[in-house]
């Protein structure tokens, strides 16, 4: 089942239509105007190219610091989503809409947008309610970077990762996946065990190796 939101399906073909023609017939740096492309289509760009995208905020200042070693946040549209890396914490709220340029940059595998400056970000009320894709543990990868993805498994053990985090491993049966609790997401392991049933939503990530990264205790929910 695909990410639902809502969003006029005329304006989205539209939005595709221009960003496509933008590629064909201008350079690079052009893609950094005022009108956002999809985030789908930044994705498939080279490293190093300005872009200006747009979406929901679907992961909140500064949660993943521990980790990620940065105060930014995640956004997310129809097509896909994206890190955007801050060295301020801008304070951006989970649904918050945002409009950022920078520039692609690769983080240890993972994909993140870099704006020069705290002024290449603005918020313009209230996005668009984005739903977590539920997918197999062992089709975490690629395909599912950027987005809010939802999983259900079993514990194949744990791991402290202090001062940054804690790591679960997760297993539905198709591959082990690595569920890295960053300390700014406030979700305790305490209960949690080899061989126990868990749903978890998260930021589809890598760090090396793919994982997913949860944002709220609620990302977490134990199998009764």
């Amino acid at each position: 089942m695909a990410s639902v939101m809502r969003q006029n399906p005329v304006r989205l073909l539209l939005v595709a239509v221009l960003a496509a023609a933008a590629l064909l017939v201008a350079p690079a740096a052009s893609l950094a105007s005022n009108f956002p492309i999809p985030i789908a289509v930044a994705r498939h760009l080279p490293l190093g190219t300005v872009v200006t995208v747009e979406g929901s905020v679907t992961v909140p200042s500064g949660v993943f610091a521990s980790s990620f070693f940065d105060e930014g946040f995640a956004v997310q549209d129809l097509t896909g989503g994206i890190y955007v890396s801050m060295a301020d914490n801008l304070g951006l709220r989970f649904r918050q809409e945002a409009r950022v340029t920078g520039t692609l940059a690769d983080s240890g595998g993972l994909l993140i947008l870099i704006p020069l400056s705290d002024a290449d970000v603005s918020t313009h009320g209230r996005g668009l309610n984005v739903l977590p894709l539920p997918v197999r543990t062992g089709a975490i990868g690629e395909a599912t970077e950027g987005r809010i993805v939802l999983v259900a498994g079993r514990i194949t053990r744990l791991e402290d990762d202090e001062p940054f985090g804690q790591k679960v491993f997760v297993n539905d049966g198709s591959g082990e996946i690595r569920v890295f609790l960053n300390n700014g997401a406030g979700i305790s392991v305490a209960g949690l065990a080899p061989g126990q049933l868990i749903f978890v939503t998260g930021f589809s990530g890598q760090f090396i190796d793919y994982e997913i990264d949860p944002r709220f205790p609620t990302d977490l929910v134990r199998a009764h």
